[in-house]
């Protein structure tokens, strides 16, 4: 499960970045920006839906 979650913050920091750049390059007037962070909205959303459903049925415990 930890490689899992770890994969997905990767992937949204990635998303994230390339959203940075592409406001860069683009000078806030394409739309590949609000797709990269739509992206990392949708990924984020997704991890915590992963981890409510993980917690609920037993996979991961609620301790630190």
């Amino acid at each position: 499960m930890r490689f899992v979650v770890l994969v997905f913050l990767l992937l949204i920091a990635a998303s994230l970045a390339s959203a940075f750049g592409f406001l860069l390059k683009d000078r806030g007037e394409g739309r590949r920006t609000a797709v990269a962070l739509s992206i990392r909205v949708g990924l984020s959303i997704t991890l915590f839906l992963l981890l409510m459903a993980s917690y609920r049925f037993g996979l991961i415990d609620g301790r630190l």
